[in-house]
């Protein structure tokens, strides 16, 4: 069973609102409504959603074209960063490599890398034991757990060379494809723009 893991595009980022509540940003919802009306993802396919807000926003706008059923799932989140609430771009980015650089160790507080790892993994693994026929399923979440669900589909290290922006675009919006079963990638990150219709053909 083919599966896409999509990654949110920009958001609205506010330092007064935790980052679980931030939305996407108008460039964001411009970029997700293109990708929804592109006939990238086929009617009616599941979607699976973290339950932070920005990728909720992502899945209904895709489920409003294609007539999705939409399942959340909290443990989608991205990787718990609250023990340091919102970083300056740079600062952040630093943290990041740390995060990706020690996955066994929590990074002044974060979740590590190696349990947000688990917690994913076991998360689409859930979600696809759910799903009835040979799919294509849908996921929408974020950079860092999709990143690191890449890393184990693929039979890779952890490692921030696989990280969206590395091989996909900034802002986030970027996609791969997968088949969790057979432990194979199907692509590496891509932008959302270049996500074309049949890839579930493959």
């Amino acid at each position: 069973m083919l599966a896409l893991y999509v990654t949110h595009p920009q958001v609205r980022m506010d330092p007064d609102v935790p980052v679980p509540l931030w939305g996407l940003s108008e460039e964001g919802r411009r970029r997700a409504e293109a990708f929804a009306n592109s006939g990238a993802i086929p009617s009616g396919a599941p979607i699976f959603s973290s339950s932070e807000r920005k990728a909720v926003e992502l899945a209904e706008i895709i489920a409003a074209v294609t007539g999705s059923i939409i399942v959340c799932e909290h443990d989608m989140g991205e990787n718990d960063r609250s023990a340091t609430g919102f970083l300056p771009p740079e600062l952040f980015e630093a943290t990041a490599d740390r995060f990706f650089a020690a996955p066994e160790t929590s990074v002044d507080g974060w979740e590590r890398a190696i349990d947000a790892q688990a917690r994913i993994v076991d998360a689409v693994a859930t979600a696809l034991a759910g799903v009835s026929g040979d799919g294509p399923v849908v996921f929408c979440g974020h950079g860092a757990v999709g990143t690191l669900l890449k890393c184990h589909v693929a039979g890779r290290p952890i490692s921030r060379a696989e990280d969206q922006g590395r091989t996909g675009g900034p802002g986030g919006g970027n996609g791969f494809v997968f088949d969790f079963a057979a432990s194979q990638l199907h692509s590496e990150w891509t932008r959302i723009e270049d996500i074309a219709a049949g890839w579930h053909r493959h």
